[in-house]
């Protein structure tokens, strides 16, 4: 633009130094300093970022902290948005719902070893499991050997006996049979529960089920990203029966089950490698790898600190409706930006004839250069008012956070002092 607005200056003045009336210097001069002031691009260098200023405020105002300007400009982008489940669609704190023990095995105690055993893992379902035979009064052996398989499950020492508990691709990776649990554990998955098996002397004890409730708003999160035009998928390391079920009850278009937590971040470049603009969103330690693969990345702000480090967006709460009024608001924005530039241009443009004094021979109007100066300053001012204009953005649905969903983290205060 500053090239082509540099030749046309020089052109207006060599055509008033040749063709121009007494005295062609001063017309010279004149035309092409208005040419200059006109066409000065000060609009256009405001057009981006006074919009990503206000917008970044606003977002600021709805819970949504966006710790890049480019980030609010490509979640405007984005196609396709991939949902971690747990701790991001639903709650993250899971109830055991089911123990069913086999053979001539007593519940309570097994359900005490498997409880020992849980006790020294960090994850969630393992917290559901040891509150279980809290509630009951179960006592819990010592454990004397602990070691996690990620993605797989868990084996320990307490009571003298051997415990693996895990998935069913953990007993099979063990060698343990479940032929005579298939029809059972479908049944469980078919309704949104998670079968796991636990395994005491290399023997199959029990199959536990835990289910883990949606957050509110998840339902319809999904339902006003379907109608921004936008697919949803959903990543897990559930089984695909449990997956499919509440992927059925939320309507997410795509699931993709079975996912080990280092194949997380490998299923967003697959779907990249597909042509789709990804927004993934987590909150636990295993996102941090997806979340900075994706063109976007969006953490929890109750997430972990590391998921939060690793994100472009934070939602300060924990409702996934959050999601869609910061999409809502990237795309305002990025229409905003749109219409700035369009005006610096359409206006420096369509003015550059009148400051050459085109329509000085037919007319006799020829443009003052404090006059065009002016202008200039006008076409900089519409486009500070327009952008000002997304201060008044409405999101397409209010979040009220709920009091356990206010606490941040210590990461997610500093992300926000940064961005400020």
């Amino acid at each position: 633009f500053v090239p082509s607005v540099l030749g046309i200056a020089t052109v207006t003045f060599i055509v008033w130094m040749v063709f121009g009336p007494t005295p062609a210097l001063s017309f010279a001069f004149v035309t092409t300093v208005s040419v200059l002031l006109i066409a000065c691009p000060c609009a256009m260098g405001l057009a981006t970022p006074t919009a990503i200023m206000v917008s970044t405020g606003k977002g600021a105002e709805m819970g949504v902290l966006f710790r890049k300007g480019t980030a609010l400009e490509m979640l405007a982008r984005i196609d396709t948005v991939v949902l971690d489940k747990t701790g991001t669609l639903t709650k993250g704190h899971p109830e055991l719902t089911d123990f069913e023990t086999f053979g001539d095995h007593d519940r309570e105690s097994i359900l005490g070893l498997v409880a020992a055993a849980e006790s020294k893992s960090e994850h969630p379902i393992a917290e559901a499991i040891v509150q279980a035979a809290k509630d009951k009064g179960i006592d819990m052996p010592a454990v004397e050997e602990f070691n996690a398989d990620p993605g797989f499950g868990i084996e320990a020492m307490a009571g003298g006996r051997k415990i693996h508990v895990g998935a069913d691709r953990y007993m099979e990776k063990l060698g343990i049979d479940l032929e005579s649990t298939a029809e059972r554990a479908r049944t469980l998955a078919d309704d949104a529960k998670s079968p796991l098996y636990a395994a005491i002397d290399g023997k199959l004890a029990a199959m536990i089920a835990v289910a883990d409730p949606l957050k509110e708003g998840s339902r319809e999160a999904t339902k006003v990203l379907h109608g921004l035009g936008l697919k949803v998928a959903m990543v897990t390391g559930d089984n695909r029966r449990t997956a499919e079920a509440i992927a059925r009850d939320v309507g997410i278009d795509q699931v993709m089950a079975e996912v080990l937590p280092d194949q997380k971040a490998s299923e967003v470049k697959r779907l990249q490698a597909a042509g789709d603009k990804v927004a993934f969103v987590g909150d636990g330690i295993n996102d941090a790898p997806a979340l900075a693969q994706a063109d976007v990345g969006m953490a929890i702000g109750t997430g972990t600190d590391i998921a939060i480090e690793a994100a472009d967006v934070i939602l300060m709460s924990g409702d996934l409706r959050g999601i869609v009024n910061a999409v809502a608001l990237s795309k305002r924005t990025l229409k905003t930006i749109w219409h700035n530039f369009f005006w610096a241009y359409a206006y420096n443009v369509s003015l550059i004839p009148l400051a050459a004094g085109v329509f000085y021979p037919l007319l006799g109007i020829l443009l003052n250069p404090m006059i065009a100066a002016g202008a200039m300053s006008t076409s900089s001012l519409f486009v500070v008012f327009n952008s000002l204009r997304l201060r008044r953005f409405k999101p397409p649905i209010e979040v009220k956070a709920k009091p356990d969903e206010t606490v941040v983290s210590e990461a997610t205060e500093a992300a926000a002092a940064e961005a400020a």
